[in-house]
Order: C-alpha cells, then structure tokens, then sequence
C-alpha cells in the first residue's frame, strides 16, 4: 500500500529532476553566451581586416564564415546568422546581452529579437525614430522572453518592432515579398521538407486551390465505375467465338479496351465514356501532396515569365545497381545528395530516361569509373556520381548547382583527370582564387581516393572524402 510518505518522496524526486534540468538548459544558454561573445571578438577582427583592406571585403567575409563553419562542423548558413546574431547583441541590444549572458533566455529566443529588432535598427539608421527606441524595444520584449518559449517571443517582438517603428501594413508586406523563397531539406525515410516562402496572398490561395482539387478528387472517387476485366478476357478463350453472343449494340467492338457484362452472361454493351481505375485509398494529406508535386512538376510558367521556361523540367541524379534495375533484388537506389530511394522509382526513372550511366565500383564501394569514360562529358559524369554536392566539408549544395574545379590550379600544372577534379559551390570555388589576398585565401590537396583535404588561412586541416556508395552495419 502507497503511504503519503511515498508519494511524497516520488514528488520529491520528479521535482528534483525537473530543478536539475531546468538549471542546466540555463547552463547550456550560458555556455552559448559566452560561444556569442567569442563571435564578437571575430567580428572586432573582421572589421579590422576589412578597414586595411576594403577591396577584398566579400572574400573576406566568406573566409571567415568557411573557417568557422568548418571548425564547428556546422552549415555555413548556420554560422551567418549566428555572426548576424552577435552583431546585434553587440551593437544595439546591449540588455538583451546581459540577459543572455545570466542564461534567462536562450539562442533561439535570441535568434527571433535580433531579426524582430532589424526593422527598429533599420528606422534609427534612417533616422526615422529616435535612438532610444531601440532601449524601448528591449525592455518591451525581454518582459516576455524571459518568461515565454521562442515562438511567442517571435511574435511578440514583430508586434512591438512595428508598433515602435510605425511602418504601415503597406510598406511591410512590399518589403516582405523581396524575402520569397524555395528551400529542400533531406528527412528520413526518402522525405524531403519543400518550403515555399511566399506572399501571404499567394500561399493562401495555393492552399485554397489544392485543397478544392483534394476535395473534387475525393468526391470524383464515388463516380469512378470500377469495372472487372470480362471472363473471356480473365479466362483462357481459345476456340471463343464472339458471333455466338447477341448483341444488343450493332456498333458493338468485341476488341475495345472496356467490356461489361450483364448478370446473365448473354448480353455485352460498351461505353466509350467509361474508364476502369484502381480502388484510391489515398488520405486527405496523400491526395493534396500528389496534386502539388503534379501541377509543379507538368504545369507550364505563366507567360509572364518568358516563353522558353516550358523547356526547363525537373532534374535529380539517381544512383541504383543494375540488379536492382533489373528486378534481381530490391536493395534501395540513392537519390545523389540526399539518401535512400526505393528501388521501385528508380526503376520508373530509369524506363523514363535514357541519360543513365553504368558505373564500376572497387570492393570498398568506391567509384572509379563510368562505361562512357572519355576526357570530356564521360569525366563529368563520374566526377557527378562520386561528388554528388559540393567538397568543401559541410556544403550540401547539389552538382548540379556547382563549378567542376581543378584541386591543383590547371595555370600551375594541374592535370585535367578525376583525382584533380571536384565539384565546388561558387561561394567555396572562390575561397581558391588568386585574387583573394593570402591571408584569406584557402588551398586544396586532392588524394587519388577523391578526397580533398582543405587549407585554412589559420593553417587547420580539414578533409571531405567523397561520399560512399557502400555502407556495412
């Protein structure tokens, strides 16, 4: 029997363990207060690089976000907001600092001020408000930040930064609309999360529209005429002959793709206007994304945009072995860049395109060469299925959005072959170039494996191997 003493402990306990948490996500805030503040003290030098050398401002910007990016093995685009959440904290959001350096709120919460804050910064640069609104701003926000999650913080500092500023519902959305945008990032499971980000308007009315086409399909399902294949045609109908059935329709065709038969077998009628379809058990949710991915994937541009866009079609790169393609086994494709495919749509890729290449792998999986192999297009195809994105570490930006480069400059003796050629984003691709001044300027070294090891201006090391087409576990 549970005494009250028990349950006293057992409270006891849940609520020591809940204390212990609740201090150390105030630790680990803390922790990164002090990783922001070390980004202020890069910023303080990058600003000094970019006084002494003003022309290679870009470059050296972009040196900067690699070399951190690389270190903490993170996205460079992770790094460039985190650089841009430092500069706010450093600049005009000196409460919000302190707040952050106690473990009171934590990076998200200030991730959200710092780009609530930017129309506030923007009006006090212009001077269209005072500078002490941005001290109003602060101490607006940090009432509720420091007592609720990131997501009401975000909305909250949009309402106060609008309010402070009095810029009209206008002049908002007009400045909004330049930040629309399409992003892919990878999930599990063959998925991908598509997010468009699109005038409020727009993306209302293509949730309205897919929404009525979901339900017109679905209501369409109760009108669809599910018809059995004829026994003639299910069973074998050696010596049948079809002038033995009376037929009711003079203009009956025994040979046409649809054939209903009555209950008594002795009568056969057609319809040209009825089609036999497979039971659709698709939910809500299956329906709309299999009639967004249709209208993206077949529908043309508005003429607006130009006449030649309805030229462009999608484009990915699927690696599947052959004894896949042939049916053999089911092992899982690879969508190059992304993951697992099934082997199922790889093999209706396959019967749709004729731009495939065989591939010859070594025992430890990698790739070494194409059955089209030649100095030009054969070479691009080989560097395309062993890189599948760009080599510098971290960056995922697909091939086909990269530079074939040479590791070892082709001016200085670089031989034009596979183990000197690699893709590389153009952000990372000019890290290289000569024009960028030595002390922010990266190098590469290929091994004959593929892999590049790269050079930073601080003289660290960092390696990308290629990507591997075998796994063991």
């Amino acid at each position: 029997m549970t005494t009250c003493t028990d349950l006293d402990l057992e409270s006891e306990k849940r609520q020591r363990v809940l204390s212990e948490w609740a201090e150390t996500r105030r630790q680990i805030a803390v922790l990164e207060a002090e990783a922001a503040e070390l980004l202020i003290r890069q910023i303080a030098i990058h600003d000094a690089d970019v006084a002494a050398s003003p022309s290679h401002r870009d470059a050296i910007y972009r040196s900067m976000i690699a070399e951190f990016s690389a270190a903490g093995r993170l996205s460079t685009g992770s790094m460039d907001f985190a650089f841009a959440d430092a500069r706010a904290l450093d600049t005009y959001l000196p409460a919000v600092r302190a707040a952050y350096a106690r473990g009171a709120i934590s990076a998200a919460h200030v991730r959200e001020i710092a780009r609530a804050s930017a129309i506030v910064s923007e009006a006090v640069r212009n001077k269209a408000v005072d500078a002490a609104t941005l001290e109003l701003f602060e101490t607006a926000v940090l009432v509720v930040a420091e007592q609720e999650n990131p997501a009401r913080t975000r909305a909250h500092a949009r309402q106060v930064a609008a309010a402070l500023v009095g810029e009209t519902v206008v002049q908002r959305h007009r400045r909004a609309a330049g930040e629309r945008s399409v992003t892919v990032k990878s999930l599990d499971d063959g998925l991908a999360l598509l997010t468009a980000v699109l005038p409020e308007w727009i993306a209302t009315a293509i949730s309205d529209r897919l929404s009525r086409m979901t339900r017109e399909v679905i209501r369409a399902r109760a009108d669809r005429e599910i018809v059995p294949l004829p026994w003639w045609v299910e069973h074998d109908h050696e010596g049948l002959d079809l002038e033995d059935f009376a037929l009711d329709d003079p203009s009956f065709d025994p040979y046409s793709d649809v054939v209903i038969a009555s209950a008594e077998g002795d009568t056969f009628t057609t319809d040209p206007h009825v089609e036999s379809y497979p039971a659709d058990e698709r939910t809500w949710s299956q329906v709309q994304a299999d009639l967004f991915s249709d209208l993206l994937l077949t529908a043309d541009p508005s003429a607006v945009h130009g006449t030649d866009l309805e030229h462009v079609q999608a484009r990915v790169q699927v690696t599947v072995a052959a004894t896949t393609l042939a049916g053999v086994d089911d092992r899982p494709a690879q969508l190059d860049g992304h993951g697992p495919l099934h082997p199922d749509i790889a093999r209706d890729l396959a019967g749709r395109n004729t731009g495939w290449t065989r591939l010859f792998l070594d025992p430890s999986g990698m790739l070494r060469e194409t059955d089209t192999y030649t100095p030009t297009e054969g070479m691009r195809r080989f560097l395309r299925a062993r890189d599948q994105h760009c080599r510098f570490p971290g960056c995922r930006m697909p091939v086909h959005r990269c530079d074939v480069d040479h590791t070892h400059d082709h001016a200085k003796g670089g031989r034009t072959r596979v183990d000197n050629l690699g893709h590389l984003c153009r952000a990372h691709h000019t890290l290289k170039h000569p024009d960028v001044p030595d002390p922010y300027r990266w190098t590469a070294q290929q091994q004959r494996d593929g892999s590049i090891t790269w050079q930073s201006p601080l003289g660290r090391a960092y390696t990308d191997p290629p990507p591997r087409r075998v796994m063991f576990v």
